[in-house]
């Protein structure tokens, strides 16, 4: 059976709008451009769509000279920072950042309509992926735990199935897209090669409530899904609801479009599908 990549997605700024590119390349802590820049509060405390929707109706862009945000036809551009360091918080991880300074936290609180500032990793700065899961010298950007996400098209098939109104794949905001794969068979893959980069596959991904939001509003749509019927068809015996697989590079290069994933290892999966 024939994997392909469909789909390559950068973040460059954590929670804001996905930006599709046809290649990119692979570094330790993820894609590069991929969630380096990221929205706190003024506390230093980072702020999502699951709490801040408006966060879904604006855009980034990397630049040559540092980032582009787009909000209600508004553009703003800033260099990428170079000035002292401190502390921001993401889950548990406690990270030292850059600030991007007062015009970025201006744009930001008009167009999120509550403090906020712009901060950015820089090469420096090294934030270990989720020790549980992780080998040691593995880091990740400002995602959540780790560098990336892959997702199934199949598996999307087979929820939307279960759904009266189909929903995309930006619901679970993956960084690479697979076709060719019959549902669900990524939970047995372990390793798996695509253009230039090998990936361990080390976990399945836990889904919440950012799930249930338009990508395009960050507003609720209602009646619980993609989490209800979900949960009913592809959920840990511990009955979390999961999709989609985190995965760590094993080596810097590029992926593209079209490449072929090829699957090196596999194992048991330790989900239950009730499909």
């Amino acid at each position: 059976m024939a994997f392909t990549v469909s789909q390559i997605v950068t973040y460059p700024v954590k929670s804001l709008r996905a930006q599709p590119v046809s290649e990119a390349r692979v570094e330790r802590r993820g894609m590069v451009g991929d969630r380096r820049w990221m929205v706190v509060s003024p506390a230093g405390d980072f702020l999502t769509f699951r709490d801040v929707p408006a966060m879904a109706g604006v855009e980034a862009e990397i630049t040559p000279e540092g980032l582009r945000l787009t909000a209600d036809e508004e553009v703003a551009e800033f260099e990428t920072p170079s000035g002292a360091e401190f502390e921001v918080r993401i889950w548990r991880s406690r990270v030292l950042a850059q600030d991007a300074g007062n015009v970025a936290a201006s744009f930001l609180t008009t167009a999120l309509g509550r403090s906020a500032r712009l901060v950015y990793m820089p090469d420096a700065v090294i934030r270990p992926a989720d020790p549980e899961y992780s080998r040691e010298g593995d880091q990740v950007s400002f995602a959540d735990g780790f560098p990336l996400l892959l997702a199934s098209g199949g598996s999307l098939d087979a929820l939307n199935a279960q759904l009266e109104e189909p929903m995309d794949m930006r619901r679970f905001r993956p960084n690479l897209v697979v076709e060719g794969a019959e549902p669900w068979i990524e939970d047995t893959w372990r390793r798996i090669r695509v253009g230039e980069v090998v990936f361990r596959i080390v976990k399945p991904c836990e889904r919440c409530i950012m799930t249930t939001r338009d990508p395009d509003t960050g507003e609720r749509t209602g009646a619980g899904e993609p989490l209800r019927s979900l949960g009913k068809i592809h959920r840990a015996g511990s009955g979390k609801i999961m999709f989609g697989q985190n995965m760590i590079p094993e080596n810097e290069g590029m992926i593209r479009m079209f490449d072929a994933v090829e699957v090196l290892e596999t194992g048991p999966s330790n989900l239950l599908r009730m499909n």
